[in-house]
């Protein structure tokens, strides 16, 4: 494909997005196909000769489109919001056509200093002090792995230049939330610490990690010979979006040295709102924090912002310096292949640059505002309807909800809550999540992708009501 070629297709490309986004909300929400329909329905082996780009496109709405759950449909009140502004959709566009890569800051100067930029900007809309400094990394499930790796690091006195973990003659122990996400077991899994090593703190009657039993958890592996090295607290769980309290649990850190990093990938977006910053009280005693922009904030995916309060000791953990990298200007700028495990990156800041520039920090505000607004009267909905219940406390814009009619419990129950659900979810109407919360079913509902105003919620409960009778 030559230039020209490509500036034929590429505005077919954007009036293909730009009439899907308008009319996305005439689509079901979740995809009605059957496991398998794409693949019976492609060749079993590449195309010897190049086909014509119209013969592509036409195959994107033929056999792709049928197979999407929509994402950016108003009804869409699944997992968390995953918004892609069409700004950022427009700076990720550019990223991918300018095709240039991040091994070093020669390599590409304007992108380092573009996402050192931007990175502040946002460090200062989240009210983090000017002791932080920021990356882009893919995903949170990336920017926890290196957070215990650097927790790790610190903790052994940066073993991996020696022996590694086998060197070491203690147990190295992590300790979470039970409701912290299944990406940092994982990342504690794969950073080496096993899985006899990781604690599951008991949480409150919120939900919330209980700063008591973390402290009783360290002082026994310490009684029993261990060393206690890090603390993953959460700001927004997965399941009912609760709020450990980071300042009870930062004290306790401080006085044990160990690393306490922050899991605020979804409520993170939330401190843009100087009345949700209650929510990250004692922050300034964290390690590090992460928070997805490609969440409730809208950049598109994927934009995972990683900040630490000791960028020195991520370099030294992550440094890699051959020689064909090496410049006469590192000891003076940012070498953002220091600050992660990939050596190249894409030019991720600029879909943050584009949303933050478009569309200003007053809108970003109202819509976040708007989305608490519409769970907040969902709930009042909820609390006021027989045989409807609120499990969790109402804190972001995440509902979790059960129907229990009158006579159903344990068994039978989940078996009613999963139908419904179900029912819900194979309507096309909606999209929600059920899980389970205690060990039992229950449904998630996420307020908060783009295009959800108050209608649409007012549509959810009206659809609620009348799907759990079948």
């Amino acid at each position: 494909m030559n230039p020209e070629d490509f500036r034929q297709y590429g505005h077919q490309l954007i009036d293909l997005i730009a009439d899907y986004r308008q009319s996305v909300a005439e689509r079901p929400v979740m995809a009605q196909v059957e496991p398998g329909y794409l693949k019976a329905a492609l060749p079993t082996e590449a195309p010897q000769q190049g086909e014509p780009f119209e013969a592509i496109l036409a195959d994107v709405d033929k056999l792709l489109m049928p197979g999407l759950s929509h994402w950016q449909h108003p009804n869409f009140y699944g997992y968390f919001p995953s918004n892609g502004t069409l700004s950022s959709v427009l700076g990720d566009f550019l990223s991918t056509g300018l095709g240039v890569l991040g091994l070093s800051w020669q390599s590409s100067p304007a992108l380092s200093e573009l996402e050192e930029t931007t990175l502040d900007w946002l460090r200062q809309l989240l009210g983090l002090s000017a002791q932080w400094s920021g990356v882009i990394q893919d995903t949170a499930s990336t920017s926890t792995l290196v957070a215990l790796i650097c927790a790790r690091e610190r903790a052994t006195d940066y073993a991996l230049v020696r022996g590694g973990l086998q060197a070491q003659a203690k147990p190295l122990v992590v300790y979470v939330s039970a409701h912290a996400h299944s990406s940092v077991d994982k990342a504690a899994l794969l950073a080496g610490f096993g899985r006899e090593n990781i604690r599951l703190i008991p949480t409150d009657e919120r939900f919330a990690m209980r700063p008591e039993a973390l402290q009783a958890a360290i002082e026994q592996d310490l009684a029993a010979g261990n060393q206690p090295c890090a603390v993953v607290a959460t700001t927004g769980t997965t399941a009912t979006t609760a709020l450990d309290p980071l300042a009870a649990i930062g004290a306790i850190t401080q006085t044990h040295k160990l690393w306490l990093h922050v899991d605020s990938a979804m409520a993170g977006s939330a401190m843009i709102l100087p009345e949700c910053r209650w929510m990250w009280d004692g922050i300034e005693l964290a390690d590090s924090v992460v928070v997805n922009a490609h969440k409730w904030l809208g950049v598109a995916f994927d934009c995972s912002i990683y900040y630490v309060r000791d960028p020195q000791h991520l370099i030294r953990v992550m440094s890699t310096n051959p020689s064909y990298l090496q410049s006469a200007v590192d000891g003076e700028v940012k070498n953002l292949r220091d600050w992660g495990i990939p050596l190249g990156r894409r030019f991720r800041a600029l879909k943050l640059w584009f949303m933050l520039r478009s569309e200003g920090v007053e809108a970003l505000q109202q819509r976040l505002r708007r989305d608490l607004d519409n769970a907040r009267w969902l709930a009042e909905q909820i609390e006021a309807a027989p045989q409807w219940q609120l499990l969790a406390p109402v804190q972001l814009q995440t509902l979790c909800i059960r129907h229990c009619p009158a006579g159903l419990e344990g068994e039978a129950l989940d078996a009613h809550t999963r139908a419904w659900a179900d029912r819900l979810n194979g309507s096309g109407d909606a999209y929600v999540t059920p899980a389970t919360l205690e060990g039992r079913w229950m449904v998630r509902v996420s307020v908060g992708a783009l295009p959800t105003e108050r209608a649409h919620v007012e549509q959810l409960w009206a659809r609620l009501q009348a799907v759990v009778n079948g």
